[in-house]
């Protein structure tokens, strides 16, 4: 089967500090992924590679066999890549609804078919679409959040920590929304997730960052038995 995205070999310094050295992998189409390690690790910044944000210093990105190392953001998310980012800014002076509206109209060309896209979302999100975003708890930020980056229709959606800062009972909702939107409409997640109660749920592959290289990959069983992954993170803090 073909890779639905091809990461191979992608680099990226700042300053002269190495934030990610000759990352590679794989994401079958329909998979559920989970990208996994230290603070600091380089998790964002392969995300923000494959979303657009930084292109790499070397290596290569291919989405459905095409390259995308060096697009614009709006290209990729045109192609069919949605993210979220780790610090939701919702336009606050907005509605629920009119916040979705916004990622709807990529696909969208009117008013009516953007506002049925996003009506349709807001009810899978159990969010309430005439309520303003200023006024949202944390976790309905996260789904607004979610929201927005599914009105894109992604082929591929980078999750990027969703779930941190939630209660278990509602890690535990997030989770079923994305079983969902995976079983339902088939798309592709790669998550970024320290809740590990969340990615053992989830994943179905895990790869483990460490100073920005890739360490281990596996099923998350075979993840948490790894003595790698335990000294470097497992062995640290972390939500279960």
């Amino acid at each position: 089967m073909t890779a639905l995205l091809r990461v191979e070999g992608i680099s990226k310094s700042f300053r002269g500090l190495k934030a990610v050295s000759n990352g590679s992998f794989e994401l079958s189409r329909g998979t559920i992924n989970a990208l996994i390690g230290p603070n600091g690790a380089g998790k964002t910044t392969i995300f923000n590679m494959i979303a657009g944000v930084f292109a790499p210093d070397s290596g290569a990105l291919f989405f459905k066999d095409r390259p995308i190392h060096g697009l614009r953001p709006d290209e990729i998310c045109s192609a069919g890549i949605g993210r979220t980012f780790q610090i939701v800014k919702p336009f606050a002076g907005l509605t629920v609804l009119e916040n979705v509206m916004v990622g709807a109209f990529l696909r969208e060309k009117t008013a009516a078919g953007s506002r049925a896209t996003s009506l349709r979302i807001i009810e899978k999100l159990r969010l309430k679409a005439e309520q303003p975003a200023s006024t949202l708890t944390l976790p309905d930020r996260k789904r607004l959040e979610v929201a927005r980056a599914l009105a894109t229709r992604p082929e591929l959606l980078l999750l990027d920590e969703v779930m941190a800062g939630l209660r278990p009972t509602e890690t535990d909702e997030m989770v079923e929304v994305f079983r969902e939107l995976n079983r339902s409409e088939g798309t592709t997640i790669l998550l970024i997730e320290h809740v590990m109660r969340a990615v053992m749920a989830l994943a179905g592959h895990v790869g483990v960052l460490h100073h920005g290289e890739v360490i281990a990959r596996g099923t998350p069983q075979e993840i948490v038995r790894d003595p790698k992954v335990l000294e470097c993170y497992l062995g640290e803090e972390t939500e279960v």
